[in-house]
């Protein structure tokens, strides 16, 4: 066993879960952390950080918009025709997405999955149509699905343009000059935690390709486990942009003695390591990634990466957004302020709270009333808008 495999963060339940009274408590501080004014970002990136991420779709479409400072009560309107019609990504865009098949629920009628389908393209072309400067790469629809499925369309739209300005930003140039200078970091962390393991890949030319589709995608192409991804989602969202590349070296740390058994050589070390195992132990690696971010600041590792501060957007960017989330109302005062605003006869989905736009919710929800009925359905909407001693006594 290596070093890495045998650590383990501690006061989890089996499979890195929370107890029922740990998670009672995470939800009853997230609930305190999002009416706070302005809002407790940094209480939410703490949670988002700690053992088992944000828990459920429903804490997510809650916290994922404060973490990135939209206002869920200011989203955008549903895309009509108009963003298909002369895109010039438009057939790559449907082709991508009528390859995402894999990343829908097992089980979805394919209608169901078709009109998600079709909604994840409308998401991803209303996003590059406002921002001409962003240019698609394959890939982003796997970070756009993810988005959907938790958040709903209008929500999606807003959180992955955010995303795409942002966090993503560096992978949406014309060329792949900026992908290859993030890349460029996985190497030295290597080279700093294990000289041995770092000295084996340079011997083997592995480079860091195998690493590409895990970064652009945020690690939803390759994990087959939705559940996975949603706690990388919580990690990422709550983290510095590079955070994937310091996830990425703990992974490879963590198969370091997988690495050094295979022949030295380019095939044998690029198959073994781009395909992710799929039992790896998320917890620990969220846990060791943020030290190895901690430890290794990426401000010390830029000259090594030949990454020049300033040639990432991403990273040039990432302390003005910080100061911007940190000065967010809570919804309760967002939701007065739109209806105040609001003239009269306005429609009122636009007022709806955020859970009301999720496809997989509303299908969870129909399922609910049609079985016990219309007061089911007054309790569901109930626990969704956050009453903590409802929640206290649900959990």
């Amino acid at each position: 066993m290596s070093r890495s495999r045998r650590q383990s963060p501690g006061g989890l339940a089996r499979g890195g879960e929370l107890h029922g009274s740990q998670k009672k408590e995470k939800r009853l501080l997230i609930h305190q952390a999002l009416t706070r004014d302005p809002v407790d970002v940094e209480s939410l990136q703490a949670a988002a950080l700690g053992p088992g991420g944000l828990l459920t779709d429903e804490i997510r479409r809650k916290v994922w918009p404060k973490l990135l400072g939209v206002n869920v009560y200011s989203l955008p309107s549903k895309p009509g025709q108009e963003v298909r019609q002369n895109h010039k990504d438009y057939n790559q865009v449907l082709l991508d997405v009528h390859r995402s098949s894999r990343r829908f629920p097992p089980g979805m009628r394919a209608e169901q999955r078709q009109i998600l389908q079709e909604q994840l393209t409308d998401v991803i072309l209303h996003v590059l149509k406002a921002h001409p400067e962003l240019h698609y790469y394959q890939g982003y629809h796997d970070i756009a699905v993810t988005l959907l499925l938790v958040a709903g369309e209008r929500m999606a739209i807003a959180l992955l343009e955010r995303l795409s300005t942002l966090h993503l930003r560096d992978f949406m140039d014309p060329t792949m000059d900026s992908t290859k200078h993030i890349l460029n970091y996985l190497m030295p962390i290597l080279q700093r935690e294990s000289p041995r393991l770092h000295d084996f890949m340079l011997r083997a030319e592995v480079g860091t390709i195998f690493a590409l589709s895990w970064l652009i995608t945020w690690y939803g192409h390759v994990l087959s486990d939705f559940r996975h991804i949603l706690r990388l989602y919580d990690f990422f969202l709550a983290s510095h942009p590079l955070m994937a590349v310091y996830f990425a070296a703990a992974i490879v740390l963590y198969r370091e003695e997988e690495v050094l058994a295979c022949d030295c050589d380019m095939p044998s070390v690029h198959q073994l390591l781009s395909h992710i195992p799929p039992d790896l132990p998320y917890e620990t690696l969220v846990v060791q990634a943020h030290q190895l971010f901690q430890r290794l600041p990426h401000t010390e590792l830029a000259r090594q990466a030949a990454l020049q501060l300033h040639k990432s957007i991403a990273i040039g960017s990432f302390l003005e957004f910080q100061q911007a989330a940190s000065c967010q109302r809570p919804d309760a005062i967002l939701r007065r302020q739109q209806e105040h605003s609001a003239p009269s006869g306005t429609e009122t989905d636009r007022l709806l709270p955020p859970t009301e736009h999720s496809p997989l919710v509303k299908a969870a929800v129909w399922g609910l009333t049609a079985t016990l009925g219309a007061a089911a359905l007054a309790v569901t909407q109930t626990a969704l808008e956050w009453a903590p001693e409802f929640l206290l006594q649900l959990f």
